[in-house]
């Protein structure tokens, strides 16, 4: 009986499996982590004098556990605290402190919403806002969203006139090659039926000829043959 050796499967050094065993665990992580978010549109522009609302909402896959949340402002570099608190679980809704006037909570943790209002603005709260969330079953991972607010003495109205001229241009041009696509098809059929009437006169004109010329099919052929005597 022959005995051979097999040689043992090889997977490499023992940090490129743990590199690559980490890798992976990071990449759904990665997908699990907690998410602050703005909206599609990141800044406002509203009158002074206005109440504006800035949103912000927070998303995670994995849940939430004793998730801290704060408005910051960044007064010339300077983060100053608008309220914070701390949402215990997802059922739970947190007891907000507000450090600034004005300044009123509007969120509803079902809704996984922390947005606040400002009332009565002035041109001082314009600048940047961060939106900041740090979950505790992600270890103490930051997380955050910037959000505009533009202040200003009046809205810009904004001048459609070259929109209107060329919309007027384009709807214009459409009306005209209609028109002229109608009057085309309207004139080929004027054309055909007096094509059509004119062969008609041709035939009749033709057969009124044979007849006066005493042609096969003519009066003249109708006359009897005279008899023999």
């Amino acid at each position: 009986m022959e005995v051979r050796w097999v040689e043992p499967l090889r997977l490499g050094p023992p940090h490129t499996s743990v590199c690559l065993m980490f890798s992976l665990l990071l990449g759904v992580w990665s997908v699990q982590a907690l998410e602050m978010l703005v909206g599609k549109i990141p800044f406002l522009e509203a009158v002074n004098g206005s109440t504006v609302m800035l949103p912000c909402t927070y998303f995670s896959c994995i849940g939430i556990e004793d998730l801290y949340f704060s408005w910051q402002y960044n007064d010339n570099g300077t983060m100053q605290k608008v309220c914070d608190s701390v949402i215990a679980s997802e059922d739970a809704e947190p007891h907000v402190n507000i450090y600034r006037e004005r300044v009123e909570f509007v969120g509803k943790n079902h809704d996984k919403n922390v947005s606040i209002l400002l009332w009565n603005i002035t041109f001082e709260d314009g600048g940047q806002y961060t939106c900041f969330g740090r979950n505790r079953k992600e270890k103490g991972r930051n997380h955050s969203a910037i959000f505009n607010l533009i202040v200003v003495d009046k809205l810009r109205v904004v001048d459609n006139t070259l929109s209107i001229i060329i919309a007027s241009c384009v709807g214009g041009a459409i009306a005209a090659l209609m028109g002229f696509m109608l009057l085309k098809n309207f004139t080929l059929y004027v054309l055909s039926k007096l094509e059509e009437k004119n062969k008609e006169c041709l035939v009749t004109s033709s057969g009124i000829d044979n007849t006066e010329n005493g042609l096969s099919g003519s009066k003249a052929d109708s006359k009897p043959t005279p008899k023999k005597k």
